[in-house]
């Protein structure tokens, strides 16, 4: 394959498209493939940090004020893991590790009580019509900016909100067996964790139970809907395979922005895993600038 270097936006754009997308697709599929170990240490662990809080806060060992920013952090890092799983980054179906996907999809996002099949379902919905102001399931993320965006997503958590049952219209709409089955099980998580948060109450744990799980999934939900799904998408005018998504500079880095910097990258191959959005990105960027891809600040 020819390195890297040698593709120009120049020598790009001279090029049919024919073999503009052979070499678009070999440059990719570089980054694809092998078992992405970063993303499931990061997804079970960060559950085993956040379910050692209840026992080291219940007994004492733990003071609430140091267990309360953990369990923000703990949440707010859930979802990423369970979301290479949706797309069988880890492994795929048949394959000796499929289990190990399954694992990690199913157990990462308990923090933020989010079903893995709602999530699969919804999300492949997503990407198939993302930013459609009917049928994208994540469109009411959509604002004019930042502050707006906070205060919709204050409204949306409201009873009654028009846009609160997104999810469970998409599974209406998909209407398959696994997508009822889905709404079922996160009929059956709703009622568990309500449960579990009275029982501690009952127990005396009430504001244990408030500081560990109840205010860190709203702070931690809030972060990912921010940089997860307004950011990258913003301002959500668009749809097509390059223009419905971003690259950006983020004031806080792509660290702190969980890598969503190159979340443009997850659209058009959601077959990379995260940890090598940047490298691959690096590669890639003279394409996205034949493209006409959204590269803001980047």
């Amino acid at each position: 394959m020819t390195a890297y270097s040698d593709f120009t936006v120049e020598a790009l754009q001279a090029l049919p498209d024919r073999e503009l997308n052979r070499l678009e697709a070999e440059v990719a599929g570089s980054f694809m493939g092998g078992l992405p170990w970063g993303s499931v240490l990061w997804g079970l662990g960060n559950l085993a940090v956040w379910l050692s809080l209840w026992p080291l806060t219940l007994s004492g060992l733990m003071p609430l004020w140091v267990a309360f920013p953990i369990a923000t952090l703990n949440v707010a890092l859930c979802y990423l893991p369970s979301h290479e799983a949706q797309h069988r980054i880890i492994a795929r179906e048949g394959e000796p590790l499929f289990w190990l996907n399954e694992l990690v999809g199913h157990l990462s996002p308990i923090p933020m009580l989010l079903p893995y099949g709602v999530a699969r379902l919804t999300h492949y919905e997503h990407h198939l019509h993302a930013n459609h102001p009917d049928l994208d399931p994540d469109i009411h993320t959509k604002a004019p900016n930042a502050w707006r965006h906070l205060l919709n997503t204050i409204a949306h958590r409201q009873p009654g909100s028009a846009t609160g049952g997104n999810y469970g219209k998409a599974l209406a709409r998909i209407g398959t067996d696994e997508a009822q089955k889905a709404g079922l099980v996160a009929a059956l998580y709703t009622l568990a964790y309500h449960a579990i948060l009275f029982g501690l109450a009952w127990s005396g744990f009430a504001i244990e139970a408030a500081l560990i799980w109840w205010l860190p999934r709203i702070l931690g939900t809030t972060y990912i809907q921010f940089f997860l799904s307004w950011a990258p998408h913003h301002p959500a005018h668009e749809m097509g395979r390059y223009r419905d998504t971003r690259a950006f500079r983020s004031r806080v880095g792509n660290l702190m922005s969980s890598g969503m910097q190159f979340h443009i990258l997850h659209h058009l191959y959601p077959r990379i895993p995260l940890l090598r959005h940047a490298r691959a990105y690096e590669a890639l960027r003279p394409f996205l600038v034949v493209r006409g891809c959204r590269l803001d600040g980047l």
